[in-house]
């Protein structure tokens, strides 16, 4: 099998860093010269994805950030050969599938939308690993829900890089479901830290404080264009979430017991629900 990866950042990385341990040859390009650069030299990639190596490629993996990799499908889409699945992996889908179907449709080959559901507090290269999407779940979002032929094609290109199995989706409800998932846990926990009692934590913290704060160790520009590109979802939840901690705080103000147990109660029902699933 040959892949491109476009982008070879923490998810472009392990996919690279997956699939070069499969077995498979791996074309790579980045932004970053050096970092291509040193994918070739640790033995990642087999050689540089560019115009002439693209057309080869039975996959074609774009994990750039949203607009860039908009840009990069716009200007690499006459190159790519009808015979190559082409898969972006945003955190949002929305532009970026609207984008990339209508280029397919237009140059022949496969577009079909996907976000790996794994990564860490840290990003780029040098923290890619090749399991790092060992046991995860791929979002995949195709033209065609009920394409059982080409989501068959797709199990088949990606299982490599290990992922437990593929929820299929729209693009739309993707978004409304990652801005939820996702993206608020990332705003709760960046905001969070910004207590001036968290750098005093040490000593009086435990297993609770590092789950929320984990992911407030974030790349900020990335973070800031997945937000902004989803920003009508988020702001949804985010207007959920203060409605909620205002409650809570009005039976903290008022001192209404009975209010703020029947508050915590209702989120622990919640919970053992969820986890009941």
């Amino acid at each position: 099998m040959k892949v491109g990866i476009a982008g070879l950042g923490l998810i472009g990385g392990s996919l690279a860093k997956a699939y070069e341990k499969s077995g498979a040859a791996v074309y790579g390009y980045d932004g970053n010269r050096v970092v291509q650069d040193y994918a070739k030299l640790q033995g990642t990639l087999t050689g540089d994805l560019d115009r002439e190596t693209i057309g080869d490629c039975d996959l074609l993996l774009v994990a750039l950030y949203p607009q860039v990799s908009i840009d990069y499908l716009k200007e690499m889409a006459p190159y790519i050969s009808k015979d190559t699945l082409v898969m972006d992996c945003c955190g949002v889908k929305r532009e970026v599938c609207r984008v990339g179907f209508a280029l397919a449709e237009k140059h022949g080959f496969t577009f079909v939308g996907g976000h790996p559901m794994a990564g860490t507090q840290y990003s780029g290269f040098a923290n890619s690993k090749a399991d790092l999407f060992q046991g995860a779940p791929m979002v995949v979002i195709p033209r065609e829900r009920d394409d059982i032929l080409l989501l068959d094609r797709v199990k088949k290109l990606l299982t490599p890089a290990g992922f437990s199995h593929m929820t299929v989706t729209t693009a739309e409800h993707h978004d409304a479901m990652i801005a939820y998932t996702s993206q608020m846990c990332h705003v709760l926990s960046n905001a969070y830290v910004k207590s001036p009692w968290a750098q005093m934590h040490k000593g009086y913290s435990a297993g609770s404080y590092r789950d929320l704060t984990r992911v407030a160790w974030l790349n900020e520009t990335m973070w800031t264009d997945l937000f902004l590109e989803n920003r009508d979802y988020l702001l949804e939840e985010l207007d959920r979430m203060i409605g909620y901690l205002g409650e809570y705080r009005d039976a903290l103000e008022q001192g209404n017991g009975d209010r703020l147990c029947t508050l915590l109660a209702e989120g622990r029902i919640c919970k053992e629900k969820v986890d009941a699933e």
